[in-house]
Parts: C-alpha cells; sequence; structure tokens
C-alpha cells in the first residue's frame, strides 16, 4: 500500500470514529432541545392559563384586552358560584364513576389481550391488529339507536354502569395495544426463570410481569380516563338523568355567561391533569421498559 493510501486510509477513519464533535455543534443541540421543551410546554399550559384567567377573572376579566400575564383582578367568587349551580356535583361524581370503571375493566380487559398478542403467535394475529383499530373507526352514531334500545331492555339505560361499559369498548383497542408493547420488552427469559423456580404461569405474570408492566398499565389509564371524562355522544344519548359532567356541561352552559363556560372547562381540564400528575413516575418509566 503506498503512503497516500495510508494517510487516506488514516484520515477516514479519523472522521468515521475518532474525531469528537465539537463543542459548537454539541451546544446547538442542548439549545434545540430546551428551545423545543420550551414550546411543547407553552402549548400546553398557556391554554389552561388562559382557561383559568377566564374562570377566575369574572365577567370583566374575560373581555379584558390585553390579557397581562399577571391579572389582578382574580377572585374565586366567580368559580365558586359556578360550583353551586344544581346538579354540577352530582354530575361531576358520575364522570369519575364511569371513568373509573372504564380504567378498571379496560386493565382487566386490556391486559390479557396485549399479553396474548406479545406472547404467543397464532394464525390471523396481524389481521386480528386491524380489527382492534377498525372498532375505533366505527362511528358511534350509528350505534346510537340499537345500543338504547338494548340498555333499556338490560335496565343499564341512564346508569353510570352503561356509560362506563360504552366508554369500555372505546378504550379496549388503546389498551390492548399499549400492553402488547410493555409486554413485548419484558425478557420472556424472566417468566421462564420463574417456571424453574416453581411458579405457575399464572404465578410468575403475577410477581414478575405485572411489576415490570406497571407503566404500560399506567399509559392504559391515562387512555382510558381520558376518553371516558372527555366523552360527551354516549353519555347524552344514553343519560337522561344521571348525565355526566361533559352531557351536563353541554346542555347547562350553551345559554350561560362566558365567564361561566371557562369555569367549565377549567373544571373539565383539572381532573386529567391531577390524574396524569398522580401517575407520572410510571409514564416516565414506560420508554426504559419499552425500548429494552
Amino acid at each position: 500500500m503506498s503512503v497516500t493510501a495510508e494517510k487516506a486510509t488514516e484520515k477516514s477513519a479519523a472522521l468515521s470514529g475518532g474525531a469528537r464533535p465539537p463543542a459548537s455543534f454539541a451546544s446547538a443541540r442542548r439549545w434545540l432541545f430546551r428551545s423545543s421543551l420550551l414550546v411543547l410546554c407553552a402549548w400546553v399550559l398557556v391554554p389552561i392559563y388562559l382557561v383559568a384567567l377566564g374562570a377566575f377573572g369574572g365577567r370583566t376579566g374575560v373581555y379584558a384586552w390585553p390579557k397581562s400575564f399577571l391579572p389582578a383582578n382574580v377572585s374565586l367568587e366567580p368559580f365558586l358560584t359556578f360550583l353551586q349551580t344544581e346538579g354540577l356535583v352530582r354530575a361531576f361524581m358520575n364522570s369519575l364513576g364511569a371513568a373509573g370503571i372504564t380504567v378498571a375493566l379496560s386493565i382487566l380487559l386490556g391486559a390479557p389481550a396485549g399479553y396474548a398478542l406479545a406472547r404467543f403467535e397464532f394464525r390471523g394475529k396481524n389481521g386480528f391488529r386491524v380489527l382492534v383499530l377498525l372498532t375505533r373507526a366505527f362511528p358511534l352514531a350509528i350505534l346510537a339507536l340499537p345500543l338504547t334500545v338494548s340498555f333499556i331492555r338490560l335496565g343499564l339505560y341512564d346508569t353510570v354502569l352503561g356509560v362506563g361499559l360504552v366508554h369500555t369498548v372505546l378504550a379496549l383497542p388503546f389498551a390492548a395495544l399499549v400492553t402488547q408493547g410493555i409486554f413485548m420488552g419484558v425478557p420472556r427469559e424472566l417468566e421462564e426463570a420463574a417456571w424453574v423456580f416453581g411458579c405457575s404461569k399464572f404465578q410468575a405474570f403475577l410477581k414478575i410481569v405485572a411489576p415490570l408492566a406497571l407503566p404500560g398499565f399506567a399509559a392504559t389509564a391515562v387512555f382510558a380516563f381520558v376518553i371516558s371524562w372527555n366523552e360527551v355522544f354516549a353519555a347524552s344519548v344514553l343519560t337522561v338523568s344521571n348525565r355526566t359532567l361533559t352531557a351536563y356541561l353541554l346542555t347547562v352552559l350553551s345559554e350561560s355567561p362566558l365567564h361561566f363556560r371557562f369555569a367549565g372547562g377549567l373544571l373539565l381540564i383539572m381532573p386529567s391533569v391531577i390524574f396524569i400528575f398522580a401517575v407520572r413516575r410510571y409514564l416516565f418509566a414506560i420508554w426504559g421498559i419499552s425500548s429494552k
């Protein structure tokens, strides 16, 4: 090999792996990451902040322009007055009940389906995944009349349980697919080691797989809770007196002052934010498990 070829080889090796990126490139990457994070936080938090301003600012605060970053005329009185609306607390509790049913059933039914998709090979597996997703593409309005008739016959019409069952059907596709991804990230060798040490398949799932899959269960719970909490069509069709909060606000706030509408929007946002904050530890851990 000639001297020129040797120098060219050394130069290419230095460029490919030996040379470290310049400090300016690393600084640009950090600046881009922090800027993207700041934009994302602003995208999420600024609308919530403006809704809170409208809820606590009263009639004058809603129509004030330009909006000040630290408003001076903020009071809890408009929001507390809105909370005294007749039937609001009952609708709030109905929404919590329906969301709780949806979360519980989505995990109890979606986790076994996700485990089967992750661990077993069977004919039509890919087609089954597509069918699971297609259930979300089916318009719920077409099922409104059959569901109403069936629920009246079964005694589930105008009940929180009936609304929770419909919301569970809406959340199950997400539950099955999310838990499938989590179970695929849990090494199968851990289950086989538990079988060797005397655990049954069910005991190995409870003692080994389920604790490692807690982030996936938390993500499933968040999806199910948000879907149930925000759903309004089925809750409006299948209830009359036991309406959920979204269906109740849809009828009550149509003729209400604008600051009451902002108060209703804030009341809808707060439980979802609190629930996500409560399970944030498991949500942060989901990336480490799913990437294994």
